[in-house]
């Protein structure tokens, strides 16, 4: 097998900020991920990504710290499970480069056994236009988000950033650009304590409109805490860094009411099923979302959209320089109809 790698700067649209950014240089305009190709000596091929979040104290550089460790002869097509288990042995963490493999191994794999992802992962057929996508404002000035909020006039359900000093005149701003719309609300933890939480959420509750509310506060905080507010929060509430693997599915099912999945967080399609699954076996709802991506992690996470409740799959829209072509989101809507290749992730490079 032959592995190669490579750095790519993800150009965004617009100046993107979330809550954890304010105190650190307030977001960026370009977002480094790393490319991963496998090719066998077969000429099967299969291709990953890594996107990886300061937030987690992860960059491009210990994406390809890790990938330079790795002996490509151990990897295999037609032996995911093996492949990964020697993957996951090289050193802990390390969940992009992880997930960047394999999603690699998998497109192979399914590529060989001439299948979609979704179909060889047992999950049946991928529902055409049926699976919708939320489309996520990033912080920025009020008059900012009412200018993003406008250009989105396609996209029926909004996620928009909080957890700023800003929230009321962001909202606002929002709110008017759009205002017949669903609004998904991620504070990105920006909220200290539970009882800041409780009156920001008990004032998003009275706008009418608003079907969730995703990581109110810091996921240290104490399992009592947490539960406090879910007893009384008015709305649902969604776990993203609270929520990291299957192993956080018995704490987050006494917090909150559902939970946010990345496959940069989970370590790949794999782990991310897995977490999933997990999620759903203790009665929690599910959610799919992204990093800024390209349509490889994209498609790569449309794939498992048979396990989820909710989706925010629109990291390649956010971009104007993807490299890739796979999933198309229309609207919101996710289909990969009409999108070649149809075999494996169902992405090809532009």
């Amino acid at each position: 097998m032959q592995l190669r790698f490579r750095r790519f700067d993800l150009a965004l649209r617009h100046h993107w900020a979330i809550a954890t950014d304010l105190g650190r240089g307030g977001g960026k305009s370009v977002y480094p991920v790393v490319f991963v190709e496998l090719t066998d000596p077969q000429g099967r091929s299969g291709v990953g990504e890594a996107s990886p979040s300061s937030q987690y104290r992860e960059t491009h550089e210990t994406v390809s710290e890790f990938l330079g460790r790795v002996e490509s002869a151990w990897l295999s097509f037609d032996d995911v499970a093996g492949s990964m288990t020697y993957i996951e042995a090289l050193a802990p963490g390390n969940y992009p480069a992880k997930c960047a493999l394999n999603i690699a191994l998998l497109d192979g794999a399914s590529k060989a056994a001439n299948k979609p992802l979704c179909e060889y992962l047992g999950l049946g057929v991928f529902t055409e236009g049926t699976h919708l996508s939320s489309f996520t404002i990033g912080i920025d000035t009020p008059e900012s988000m009412a200018r993003k909020t406008a250009e989105a006039s396609g996209y029926p359900i909004l996620k928009m950033k909080l957890g700023s000093p800003s929230d009321r005149a962001n909202f606002a701003a929002v709110r008017g650009a759009a205002p017949d719309r669903w609004i998904r609300v991620d504070a990105n933890a920006g909220w200290k304590s539970r009882e800041e939480a409780l009156r920001n959420i008990e004032w998003l509750a009275a706008d009418g409109q608003v079907e969730f509310v995703e990581q109110p506060m810091p996921p240290e905080l104490p399992d009592a805490d947490w539960a406090w507010l879910k007893e009384r929060s008015p709305l649902p509430l969604i776990g993203d860094e609270l929520f990291q693997s299957a192993a956080d599915a018995d704490r987050c099912a006494g917090c909150v009411h559902g939970v946010n999945v990345k496959l940069v967080k989970t370590g790949g399609v794999t782990r991310g099923k897995q977490a999933l699954e997990a999620a759903r076996a203790r009665g929690l709802k599910t959610m799919l979302g992204c990093m800024i991506e390209s349509s490889v992690l994209i498609s790569a996470a449309a794939h498992l959209a048979a396990l989820t409740d909710y989706l925010d799959l629109d990291g390649n829209v956010l971009i104007t320089n993807d490299p890739y072509r796979g999933v198309l989101n229309q609207g919101g809507r996710l289909s990969f109809d009409g999108v070649e290749p149809k075999m494996g992730l169902r992405v090809a490079a532009r």
